[in-house]
């Protein structure tokens, strides 16, 4: 059972930057699709950002190009820039054998960590 974890968040003002990292319980990840999401209070959980098993492919919420970077070695990594009070959210990491799934859904074949809370004061 793949188990995740992420880290990194906190409180930071806007304009600021954090670094989100996710760790995983097994030996590898190469082989899944790696992807963060988040949830605002009394908001759905949205797709932030995602990279493909080789790191080839990526994709980004339209909302977070060009502030935000997603990378990944046997971790997986959320670099935060330029960060707005609409960035507060609970962060969360998620992998999938499947890309297109963690950009689009269905997410029945994902797995998830338990969260790391972002904060943006004004």
């Amino acid at each position: 059972q793949l188990q995740l974890v992420e880290s990194g968040g906190g409180l930071v003002q806007a304009g600021g930057s954090l670094r989100l990292s996710c760790a995983a319980s097994v030996r590898s990840i190469s082989s899944y699709a790696m992807g963060w999401f988040r949830q605002a209070p009394g908001k759905e959980r949205e797709f932030v950002a995602s990279i493909s098993w080789r790191g080839g492919t990526i994709y980004y919420n339209e909302s977070v190009k060009g502030r935000f970077t997603i990378s990944r070695d046997n971790a997986v990594y959320l670099l935060m820039n330029s960060l707005t009070p609409e960035d507060t959210a609970v962060y969360y990491c998620a992998a999938s054998k499947t890309h297109l799934h963690l950009r689009d859904g269905p997410y029945d074949d994902a797995y998830w960590g338990q969260g790391t809370q972002v904060t943006v004061s004004s």
